[in-house]
């Protein structure tokens, strides 16, 4: 077994120290918790979205500038969608 002289690490070499502190079961809980509530929120907005685009789109009294605003909206939260699922 070979020893390393801290005070004087060989040539090219150096060296780092990391203190990481354990997650306790707790902070563990709260993290996911807040995880998962962002999630479903984002995700609720998400929908929110893509609903008021669709049914903008298949409306009848919707204007034509209406339908403008809401194809490129929609095209946008499907490709983040995919983009999400497919992680590329």
């Amino acid at each position: 077994m070979s020893h390393i002289d801290l005070n004087q690490p060989p040539p090219n070499h150096t060296f780092s120290i990391s203190v990481d502190r354990e997650e306790t079961e707790g902070e563990r809980r709260v993290r996911l918790f807040k995880d998962v509530a962002l999630f479903v929120v984002a995700l609720g907005f998400v929908m929110l979205i893509v609903w008021l685009c669709y049914s903008t789109l298949v409306s009848n009294a919707a204007t034509p500038e209406e339908k403008k605003w809401a194809m490129p909206v929609l095209s946008a939260a499907t490709g983040g969608i995919i983009g999400y699922l497919v992680r590329k």
